[in-house]
């Protein structure tokens, strides 16, 4: 298959018009609709149907579409590679993290990066939900990397990176800190003086659970970065719920929290329609195609 084809068939994606599609990619219509009845021949089926003005994607077009995207993206960005080391370009990428996703998941993929983008500058920015969405409207952020944002936005595009349950982070001089168990019940716990961190996308969730397993969250102390939280978990003034990713570089205590049954999904956000830079496409196709399940502890 060639590189056109596949372009016009992402076109044809988005727009559902071949008018529209061949306009956008600066083609005849007829020359468009020979590309894709190529691609269609070679990959063994139709992939999108004409209905009147409007068309609509097959079920295999459907199934084609995040492959052949991703090739697409894949090749474009092995291009910009070449000529960016060719060039000796120093290009940015700003990135937006929530607080609760460590920026140590990312250490490998930053560092493949680099090694293709030596002169790359990185602008990291952290921030709430809601922040990282007005980050990303006001173009202050190419990506962002976070749990749920608190809001929709329908120019938003989102990619699951991975799911994780939670874990009782307990001090090592904690009570129950030995306990010979992969997993405390919240019985063991409902006199316990709870952390929650006000910052989290997942705060209200976390909270909503405890109260429904008996936790009583009038005690409940309540800060706003993750090293606080660590902190006040160290000197034992109380427990706290954290993502499985979450805080893994110090010596607490973590103990499954399955009879909870919080989950969270981390999600990778960038802006619909927004002309993304070779490095921020190289980024995206490299965090799409890492096997998160042997990263995610």
């Amino acid at each position: 298959m060639e590189m056109h084809q596949i372009r016009y068939f992402l076109a044809l994606s988005e727009t559902l018009n071949f008018t529209r599609a061949s306009e956008q990619c600066n083609v005849s219509q007829p020359a468009l609709t020979r590309a894709v009845k190529m691609l269609e021949d070679e990959l063994g089926g139709e992939l999108i149907r004409r209905e009147g003005r409007l068309s609509r994607l097959t079920d295999l077009g459907v199934r084609m579409l995040p492959l052949l995207r991703q090739c697409y993206d894949s090749a474009v960005s092995a291009k910009a590679v070449a000529r960016s080391v060719a060039a000796g370009e120093a290009r940015s990428l700003s990135l937006g993290l929530s607080r609760t996703v460590d920026l140590r998941l990312l250490g490998q993929v930053l560092a493949e990066l680099f090694r293709a983008y030596p002169a790359l500058r990185l602008k990291l920015k952290r921030g709430t939900g809601p922040q990282l969405l007005e980050y990303l409207k006001a173009g202050e952020v190419d990506i962002g990397i976070a749990g749920p944002l608190g809001a929709d936005w329908d120019r938003l595009d989102a990619w699951p990176v991975f799911s994780e349950s939670f874990e009782v982070l307990l001090a090592p001089s904690h009570r129950l800190a030995g306990r010979n168990t992969s997993d405390i019940t919240f019985a063991d716990l409902l006199d316990e003086t709870f952390l929650l961190q006000s910052d989290s996308e997942t705060a209200d969730e976390e909270a909503r659970h405890l109260v429904a397993a008996g936790i009583c969250l009038e005690r409940t102390h309540m800060v706003d970065s993750d090293g606080d939280l660590a902190a006040l978990v160290e000197a034992n003034i109380g427990v706290a719920l954290a993502p499985r990713s979450a805080l893994r570089s110090g010596g607490l205590i973590r103990h499954m929290a399955a009879t909870l049954g919080l989950r969270r999904t981390v999600t990778l956000y960038t802006v619909q329609g927004r002309v993304r830079s070779p490095e921020a496409a190289t980024f995206i196709s490299q965090i799409r195609a890492e096997e998160w399940n042997g990263v995610v502890a």
